[in-house]
């Protein structure tokens, strides 16, 4: 069984601020239209692993509400970044969102999927939560930040986080912390399931692009 081999790990806040900053440092198109966001899932409908994050503007006053601003898609070339605050729909990435045969991963992706769905219901299928994986291979930690750490080596920046993400125009840092997200989602998933299928002593199902 696999837990019987498990090794536990794990990373404190301390050692992450010791590691070397990292960030997506590949090709980022910003999707601010129904067309321009059509063309983009007709390239990733072709994928069969990608990263996954939104992003939603902050509230800081009780009971108030944003919805998802941003759905951020990494594949092994480019990160993409659909400004969904712009059009008031997601309709377009519904082949994606919807199809079980191309996973999506992330950290803290029910969240995600719920939030999505209080702007419109759909059938969320491949969706994948990466904690799950790493936990069966003894990472305690669970956040996008410490993973990063323990299976890149790398420490991801937070800064732009709490930022208005439904602002006309998101700036380099915003565009680069959003990038980042998604692009490490799918890095860590990658890994995670090699250690999964390492221990286990099976291969991989899934093949990247």
């Amino acid at each position: 069984m696999t837990e019987d081999i498990q090794i536990s790990h794990s990373i404190t806040k301390s050692e992450i601020n010791e590691l070397p900053l990292i960030a997506w440092d590949g090709t980022i198109k910003i999707l601010e239209d129904t067309e321009q966001m059509q063309e983009a899932v007709e390239i990733l409908k072709g994928e069969l692993v990608l990263g996954f994050d939104t992003e939603t503007r902050p509230s800081f006053r009780k009971g108030e509400y944003y919805p998802p601003a941003l759905i951020q898609i990494a594949n092994e070339d480019c990160v993409y970044l659909f400004r969904i605050c712009k059009t008031s729909t997601f309709e377009s990435l519904l082949p994606i969102l919807e199809n079980e045969k191309i996973i999506k991963a992330g950290v803290g992706i029910s969240d995600d999927v719920k939030q999505l769905n209080k702007l419109a219901e759909f059938s969320a299928n491949g969706f994948i939560e990466i904690s799950e994986i790493t936990n069966k291979i003894g990472y305690k930690n669970r956040g996008l930040r410490a993973l990063t750490g323990l299976l890149i080596g790398g420490r991801i920046s937070k800064a732009a986080q709490v930022t208005n993400w439904a602002k006309s125009q998101l700036d380099y840092k915003q565009v680069r912390y959003a990038a980042t997200d998604a692009w490490v989602s799918r890095e860590i998933y990658l890994r995670a399931e090699s250690k999964l299928h390492s221990i286990k002593g099976t291969n991989p199902d899934t093949t990247t692009s």
